[in-house]
């Protein structure tokens, strides 16, 4: 069954022509203070990948990514994120840190208010020295890119004053234990909800690892986040009346890591890809990073019932149809 949101009296702030001008607005500014928040230069990314080098994500698992063959009969794979291929990328380049347009197709995707089978975000990495892999040091960089993201709020807001948001001048931290234990009866997306709710803007730490309960918040791949050390940036979208999540980021996998969470996903093939290799005998550097999803940030802005509004990307004719008669016109 979707999940499709239906918002009563929905009428959008702006219209088709103004809703693109303000997209590209957006995205420039938040661009700028990103790369100023954190130190990134800008590169160009690749759409596609070898699949034999493993720098292509498997995201949960449970993800297949859309692969063809070349003339010679190689097969590439577009890519799901660049999640592995920044790190690869930063030593490289030899660059200490970095930004850069990702689009990617999610075929197995189920279509909604939030998810489109186009995604388009802003990858990011940087590189981080041992010592700097702890949860202060995640704390500290979250909290630099929620800088980031109220400057463009005030930019935007003071250009469109009908765009009324309710952020908080700092973002609140909750381990996914921590909203187990004050949440027992809900399920992680309702945990979501309600401290979302209550506090506007969230980052919640330990997305993958083991619950007291034995269960796990969400899953994530083995291969490039620590799952004691990522979380997701959530806001409040009052539109939709749902937590947002902005932001997937964490410190990268180091050696132990790689081993441990490889193992418990049953996932120890991968260890013989390049890219785990590198890992394993430390010719990669150390680092921290994410994606900022940029038709979010947009849907969230500029208070959309539908990232469809936001992007041009398929949608079937019934839901196109239904959301019509809301007043949500899909592109």
């Amino acid at each position: 069954m979707k999940n499709n949101i239906f918002v009563k009296d929905y009428h959008s702030a702006l219209d088709i022509v103004e809703t693109q001008k303000a997209i590209k607005l957006i995205k420039n500014n938040f661009e700028k203070n990103l790369s100023k928040a954190l130190g990134l230069a800008r590169v160009s990314a690749p759409l596609f990948v070898d699949p034999k080098t493993g720098l292509n994500d498997n995201l949960s698992g449970k993800e297949k990514a859309i692969g063809f063959k070349l003339i010679n009969g190689q097969d590439l794979e577009i890519v799901q994120s660049l999640a592995k291929w920044k790190r690869y990328a930063l030593k490289k380049y030899n660059l200490t840190g970095l930004y850069t347009d990702m689009n990617a197709i999610r075929p197995n995707e189920e279509l909604d208010n939030l998810h489109s089978l186009y995604v388009d975000q802003w990858d990011w990495e940087k590189v981080i020295t041992k010592e700097e892999r702890n949860v202060a040091y995640l704390k500290e960089t979250v909290r630099n890119i929620y800088k980031a993201f109220l400057k463009t709020e005030e930019y935007i807001s003071e250009l469109y004053p009908s765009l009324k948001h309710d952020l908080p001048n700092d973002i609140t931290f909750f381990t996914t234990q921590e909203l187990l234990d004050r949440y027992p009866t809900l399920d992680s997306k309702a945990r979501e909800n309600a401290i979302t709710k209550e506090y506007k803007a969230v980052f919640i730490i330990g997305i993958g690892s083991a619950l007291s309960d034995g269960s796990i918040h969400d899953s994530r791949a083995a291969d490039y986040d620590d799952w004691n050390l990522n979380g997701d940036f959530l806001v409040w979208h009052d539109t939709l009346g749902i937590a947002l999540e902005i932001s997937s980021m964490g410190i990268r996998v180091d050696k132990a890591s790689l081993m441990s969470q490889t193992a418990l996903k049953r996932e120890e093939y991968k260890l013989e890809y390049d890219y785990h290799k590198q890992i394993l005998n430390d010719e990669l550097p150390l680092t921290i990073g994410g994606g900022i999803g940029q038709s979010r940030l947009c849907l969230y802005f500029l208070n959309k019932a539908h990232i469809g509004e936001v992007q041009s990307s398929f949608w079937e004719k019934e839901d196109i149809e239904e959301f019509e008669k809301y007043h949500i016109y899909l592109l």
